[in-house]
């Protein structure tokens, strides 16, 4: 087995909050160096249940899969199928988990596993990804914690 990669983090946000940057306001933060086409303007989705895709799509319409769902516990839990830029039958398995701690307070607790499935170059995917995730993390704790509160803001 290939040790998963774990994050832990606070943001100074509810749960709530906390979940729905991540699943409903990514766009607002995710980098474009961390997507497929990098243009400007696309939209990053999550489709809000256990199936659901995770994609990219661009302003002309071209979309990208990145993933799919396999736990949708709001404001708890959330999990998917990972392949950005990567073959599906390569996916690893994300599980980010959600805990408050305060009224304003979230504990983001990420595992990033499965990577003995891609053989060989399991370990140095893993490190690779290690890195996108330190490139990934302060974006989304400052998403979390701007005053911004519905998606109706960054339409």
């Amino acid at each position: 087995m290939i040790e998963p990669i774990r994050l832990a983090f606070e943001v100074g946000c509810p749960a709530e909050r906390a979940f729905s940057t991540w699943t409903e306001l990514t766009s607002t933060w995710w980098p474009g160096s961390h997507t497929v086409s990098a243009v400007a303007g696309l939209e990053i989705r999550f489709e809000p249940r256990v199936g659901g895709r995770i994609y990219e799509r661009t302003p002309l319409g071209v979309e990208h899969d990145w993933g799919e769902i396999t736990a949708w516990e709001p404001p708890g839990r959330l999990g998917y199928l990972w392949h950005l830029r990567a073959d599906r039958a390569d996916a690893t398995e994300v599980e980010i988990r959600f805990t408050s701690i305060a009224a304003d307070r979230t504990r983001v607790e990420i595992e990033h596993r499965g990577w003995e499935r891609l053989g060989a170059a399991g370990e140095e995917r893993r490190d690779r990804n290690r890195g996108g995730w330190a490139g990934l993390v302060p974006h989304y704790v400052e998403a979390a914690a701007s005053p911004m509160t519905t998606t109706e803001e960054h339409a």
